[in-house]
């Protein structure tokens, strides 16, 4: 299973990179355009939109499997191991609800962007929408898995606070 999730992370990131080159290559040849010839390419704009916000989602999700967002946990480092955990319990789960109300929000979104698209390239503006499902779903599962390892007290699980020396020897390979 780490497996196929490691090389389902490994695509990601080729489209991530893809996706940051397309951006490069439509707003450099706008720019271009725009002071050469004095007239640019429209759907550049909307196309450098699109995969921002799919680059973001898809970097936030992936951050978050890698446990490399930014966080504070000066407080969690003070506290004792039980209470370090329970305090990863509470947070993981509200973090769980959040994720399920940006579910829902996309969601709607999604049906809303069904019947709508986008002013200049005339996609589906679902196809925005629903970076925000990809964000949840993704998020949700690591979250969801890393919870699950918590509660029954697994080795590899990722509880923010702890020190170096007690991660384990998987969680010091990420």
């Amino acid at each position: 299973m780490t497996s196929f999730i490691h090389r389902l992370e490994k695509l990601i990131e080729y489209l991530m990179a893809a996706a940051l080159a397309v951006m490069f290559v439509a707003v450099f040849a706008n720019v271009v355009l725009r002071y050469v010839f004095g007239s640019g390419i429209a759907a550049s704009e909307e196309l450098s939109r699109l995969l921002f916000v799919w680059l973001i989602f898809l970097g936030a999700t992936l951050a978050m499997g890698r446990h490399t967002h930014l966080g504070f946990d000066l407080v969690q480092r003070a506290l004792p191991a039980p209470l370090r955990k329970l305090c990863a319990i509470v947070s993981h789960g509200l973090m769980l609800y959040s994720l399920w109300l940006c579910l829902e929000g996309s969601w709607h979104q999604f049906e809303i962007g069904l019947r709508i698209t986008s002013t200049v390239m005339k996609y589906p503006l679902a196809l925005m929408a629903s970076s925000g499902l990809v964000l949840a779903l993704g998020m949700g599962l690591y979250l969801l898995a890393n919870l699950i390892r918590i509660l029954i007290g697994h080795p590899d699980a990722y509880i923010p606070g702890q020190r170096r020396h007690d991660l384990s020897a998987a969680e010091e390979m990420h």
